[in-house]
């Protein structure tokens, strides 16, 4: 028995996936976690998808691409679906969001301070003991060894 195509417009997960540069995979998951809509079903079971979800899979790619959790996307995609949102209500969502990037950036740059002046006391070479070492250890750096 021949099975019907797909509507023109609608896709399959496979074909949404590459048409959107994810894979299969991410697909089903962010159908798991909510934030894509069940898709409907071919007269065989496959799952199409319309422009709606191409739509909706890339603005959440688009998100996690800008580093937006999973409920920070659910909460934006809540105000969307419900058509009644104001730029001000994504503004100060977008913001919180960018705190939340600064801070992280300021994370990173004591890290990377800190891991510059670990490998600054490093001698490299053939030396038998690392002060990285003894830092990892909990170790003061400056004295290699308080038995030498």
């Amino acid at each position: 028995m021949k099975e019907s195509a797909p509507p023109a417009d609608f896709v399959t997960r496979g074909r949404l996936a590459k048409e959107t540069g994810t894979n299969i995979e991410t697909v089903r998951y962010y159908e798991k976690t909510g934030l894509m809509p069940p898709p409907r079903r071919s007269e065989s079971g496959y799952r199409l998808y319309g422009e709606d979800a191409r739509r909706r899979l890339r603005f959440i790619l688009r998100g996690r691409e800008l580093g937006f959790s999973i409920a920070e996307l659910r909460s934006l995609l809540s105000l969307v679906d419900g058509g009644d949102y104001t730029c001000g209500e994504v503004q100060e969502m977008t913001v919180a969001h960018l705190d939340s990037v600064r801070s992280k950036i300021d994370d990173l740059r004591r890290l990377e301070h800190t891991l510059a002046e670990m490998s600054a006391q490093c001698e490299g070479g053939a030396v038998p003991q690392c002060p990285v070492i003894d830092v990892l250890f909990g170790k003061a750096a400056s004295g290699r060894s308080q038995s030498e």
